[in-house]
C-alpha cells in the first residue's frame, strides 16, 4: 500500500479502539520500553499525545523516564518553516490551545537536536525495515535529519508491521525499533 492509503486505514483502526483500551495499550508500550537498549543513555525526546488524533499515551513513558532521571525534550510545531523546536519538558510551559489542538511548550530551556540521543517518533503505520507514515506534513523527517546518525528512532504503536511500503522517499530516514502493546520489533535498516 501507499502512504495515502496507509494513512487512511490506521487512522480508521485507531478510532475503532475505545479509551480505555488505548490507555490501557499505552501502558503496555511504556512497559515495553523498558525492555529496549537505551537505558543508558540520558536525553531523550517524546511526542505529546494529541489526544483527538489517538495517538499512543506517552504519559506512562514520560512518566518512567522522569522515574529514571533521564533528560526529557519535548518540541514545538513551527509551520511556517516545517521545523520543530525543542524544549526540556517542564509541564508547566505545557499548552494545548493552540489552533491544531496539539500540546506544546511555550518556551523553556531550548535543547539542539544533535544533543538527543533517543527519540520516540509518532507514527500511523510502519514497515518491517523501518520506513514510517506519519501525517505526511514531514515536521519529523526534517528533525530526525537534524540528530546525530547514531541517534535511535524508537516509533511507538498499537499495530504491528506492515510487509512493505511503496512510497518510500530517498530522504525518508527508518526507525530502529517500534514498540507496540506486545513487544519490541528491531527493523531491518539499511535493507531498502
Amino acid at each position: 500500500m501507499n502512504k495515502k492509503a496507509l494513512r487512511a486505514l490506521y487512522r480508521q483502526k485507531r478510532a475503532t479502539i475505545p479509551p480505555e483500551q488505548q490507555a490501557q495499550l499505552s501502558q503496555q508500550i511504556a512497559e515495553q520500553t523498558l525492555r529496549l537498549p537505551i537505558w543508558d543513555k540520558q536525553v531523550f525526546h517524546s511526542f505529546l499525545s494529541i489526544p483527538s488524533f489517538g495517538e499512543v499515551d506517552t504519559e506512562p513513558l514520560i512518566r518512567l523516564l522522569q522515574e529514571r532521571g533521564k533528560t526529557l525534550v519535548v518540541s514545538r510545531t513551527v509551520m511556517e518553516t516545517v521545523r520543530m523546536e525543542h524544549f526540556r519538558y517542564d509541564p508547566t510551559q505545557i499548552e494545548a490551545n493552540n489552533k491544531w489542538h496539539i500540546p506544546e511548550p511555550q518556551g523553556g530551556i531550548p535543547v539542539k537536536s544533535e544533543e538527543i540521543e533517543v527519540v520516540f517518533v509518532p507514527l500511523l503505520a510502519y514497515d518491517t525495515k523501518g520506513n514510517r507514515v506519519g501525517y505526511g506534513k514531514g515536521f519529523y523527517d526534517n528533525f530526525l535529519a537534524e540528530c546525530k546518525s547514531e541517534t535511535l528512532k524508537v516509533g511507538l504503536s498499537f499495530f504491528p508491521a506492515e510487509p512493505h511500503i511503496e512510497d518510500v522517499r530517498e530522504g525518508d530516514i527508518p526507525l530502529d525499533y517500534v514498540v507496540t502493546p506486545e513487544g519490541i520489533q528491531r527493523l531491518a535498516v539499511g535493507n531498502h
